[in-house]
């Protein structure tokens, strides 16, 4: 991350006392009405003046006061801000963010003071609450019990949605890991797998009334293609220590009847079992405070997918210890397991990363038993010499779960932590891979930022295994690189079904888990079958060419590619070329086209080179007529699947009204540049 930089314009303040007030976009067509009813804070959110977001609940329930019940509003303040600021570790190098702003101020029965404060783009909303102490200056200190907020939804909404995990469950008990699968184009009264609610982020398509569709087609024709096709997409940004993590809870009636529709999603805190049980579900803060972000990306697949929201709205919180390298990283746990866990075998995914010009090489779980310290001393020296640099594999554990693998109670405790990565930076050694993180309570989060802070003092990348969702934090924390948080790669190994369902999800998280934030997914998969011989057990059901678009596709600053030495030998030349180009950073992101589970093609600039790639998770070829104007009138490189699956590097002339016709193979994809 370049240092960033800020332009801060605060413009046309208005201060009034209405009990309803409103907040507008810049461009004026996003609309946000606050205010009360029978006592109860409310928000609403229309596009276009289509209603995306009925009569919305607003407030939280803290210790010392009740900031849900007998509310008034008692003043508010309107205005603009504009920023822009750099990073160079997402979607985006370089964000013009532009929003209306409003803070409302609300009082409650006994006199205590809860502002919310909106800010409204032309393509989000945000929202969060500061709490301040009275004329006495009491309280210092309280503990958020719950919150109120709440998303309600007009009539005929389907959702796209992954479900919280029940705590302390699955494999070796280290449940919740937002690693449920998400189902698409489903009802919003259909109750969570397992009653726990769903996961951030959450995606829902909002329906347009027939009769607005024909009031914009007799008044204005071009406003119908935006009007028949909003999205929404729900997150939160701006967790760290000082809050617990959210997920949204089963959809429940409304308390405002017709006027919230037929029900809401609310935010919903930690399920107190996570942790093994210990530390609180609620959020302890110190007074004066503000919560996180809660945002509403909302529009078209192409706002959804270009979103920066969860950037927008954070601050870096320290300055990075030095430049942080991005790149690629070869894996041999993905299909070598637990047995490559030693010292020939890692050599070879050295040798691997160094033939193909990778940067990293990641040494997985039971190193230290399996290979042991004095030998990684050694590999790290081995790798230096190739031009490589080791990432390290550690449990995070700890109390939270069973998970055995070791290094065990390294990353957990401060003194031991210090430690540990000293000795990791005097090695050689470029990132760590923390895993089985507990769930979502505030000491959890408090022990994401320590890991991160201490990391950056002595050099070190961090990804999250196992773990939440990231909020912000590849802005808020220079050196993180990104999280899991989905159901992998690892997953096509387990078993044929993940394989089967590859398609769906890689074209599903474009518009969802990764469209808000950074995805380490765990692998460009180039064996054509899920074992070490590459000749047995359970093959991919995905194309060459899909599998290397979803380099592109998927957007983490270290990517891993989960070659194997055999494919060396095996692949194509041009692909092996391509793979060994592969940026891992983007300067601009663009929807192209794209339906979520389906199919996707997006376009990223990396520098001055655009890369437009495809992937197609239906069982039909996928005929399109995409518009690239970024390639107007060129001849690009164009790779494809012929009609039987098999890669083609070939040419493409670009017309000069930037129109090309490409087709996709079932389970395939396509890559322009």
């Amino acid at each position: 991350m370049r240092k960033v930089l800020f332009s801060l314009l605060i413009l046309g303040a208005a201060v009034c006392s209405a009990q309803e007030v409103l907040v507008k976009s810049p461009d004026g067509q996003v609309v946000v009405s606050v205010g009360t009813e029978g006592g109860k804070a409310y928000y609403t959110v229309k596009r276009n003046g289509l209603t995306v977001l009925e009569r919305s609940q607003l407030g939280l329930t803290a210790n010392y006061g009740d900031f849900v019940n007998g509310l008034t509003l008692e003043k508010s303040e309107t205005g603009q801000l504009q920023r822009t600021y750099q990073m160079t570790r997402t979607k985006a190098s370089e964000v013009n963010y532009e929003a209306g702003t409003l803070l409302a101020s609300f009082v409650n029965g006994k006199g205590q003071r809860m502002n919310v404060e909106f800010r409204v783009s032309n393509r989000d909303v945000a929202f969060r609450y500061h709490l301040e102490p009275d004329h006495e200056g009491r309280p210092k200190s309280a503990v958020i019990l719950s919150e109120a907020s709440a998303f309600s939804f007009p009539d005929g909404t389907t959702t796209f949605l992954s479900p919280q995990s029940k705590p302390m469950v699955g494999w070796e008990r280290t449940k919740p890991s937002y690693e449920e699968e998400y189902r698409a184009d489903r009802p919003m009264t259909e109750r969570s797998a397992q009653g726990e609610g769903y996961v951030f982020p959450a995606l829902f398509k909002v329906p347009t009334p027939p009769g607005m569709l024909s009031h914009c087609l007799h008044n204005n024709p071009d406003a119908i293609i935006n009007m028949s096709k909003t999205w929404v997409l729900l997150t939160e940004t701006g967790i760290n220590g000082s809050y617990v993590g959210s997920h949204l809870s089963d959809f429940a009636p409304s308390p405002f009847g017709e006027g919230g529709g037929r029900g809401s999603y609310r935010i919903a805190f930690p399920n107190p079992g996570e942790n093994n049980g210990n530390g609180t579900a609620t959020a302890g803060v110190p007074i004066p405070c503000t919560t996180p972000w809660r945002t509403i990306t909302l529009g078209t697949l192409a706002d959804i997918a270009e979103t920066t929201v969860s950037y927008d709205l954070v601050e870096p919180l320290y300055e990075p210890s030095q430049e942080y390298k991005p790149g690629r990283y070869t894996w041999s746990w993905l299909l070598w397991q637990d047995e490559s866990i030693n010292y020939a075998d890692q050599v070879q995914f050295i040798d691997l990363a160094a033939a193909m010009g990778f940067e990293y090489c990641l040494v997985d779980n039971w190193w230290d038993q399996r290979i042991g310290r004095d030998k990684i001393e050694e590999l790290s020296r081995y790798a230096q010499s190739k031009g490589v640099s080791l990432m390290m594999w550690y449990n995070s554990n700890g109390y939270e779960n069973d998970a055995p693998q070791t290094p065990r109670q390294c990353m957990n405790n401060p003194v031991a932590r210090d430690k540990e990565m000293a000795w990791l930076q005097r090695i050689g050694v470029k990132g760590i891979k923390v895993d089985f993180f507990g769930g979502d309570k505030q000491p959890t989060m408090q022990l994401y930022e320590d890991i991160l802070y201490d990391a950056n003092r002595y050099g070190l990348q961090v990804i999250f295994h196992g773990c939440t969702l990231p909020r912000g934090w590849e802005r808020m924390y220079p050196n993180f690189v990104a999280s899991e948080a989905v159901l992998a790669s690892e997953n096509l190994f387990f078993g044929e079904g993940a394989t089967i369902r590859e398609g769906f999800d890689l074209t599903l998280h474009p518009f969802c888990r990764n469209a808000t934030a950074t995805m380490d997914w765990g692998g460009i998969i180039m064996n054509r079958y899920m074992s070490r011989d590459n000749a047995s057990r359970h093959t991919r059901k995905t194309t060459d060419i899909f599998e290397m678009a979803s380099g592109i596709i998927m957007q983490t600053s270290i990517q891993c590619v989960a070659m194997q030495p055999n494919n060396l030998q095996e692949l194509p030349q041009f692909e092996l070329d391509f793979l060994r180009q592969l940026p891992t950073t983007w300067d601009e992101t663009r929807y192209i086209d794209g339906y979520p589970g389906k199919y996707v093609v997006l376009a990223r600039r990396h520098g001055t080179q655009w890369y437009v790639a495809g992937l197609n998770a239906e069982s039909a070829v996928k005929k399109l007529t995409l518009q690239l104007p970024m390639l107007a009138g060129q001849t690009v490189s164009y790779y494809v699947d012929n009609k039987k699956g098999e890669p083609q590097l070939t040419t493409l002339k670009i017309d000069k009204k930037g129109t090309a016709k490409v087709e996709i193979q079932p389970n395939g994809g396509i890559i322009l540049k």
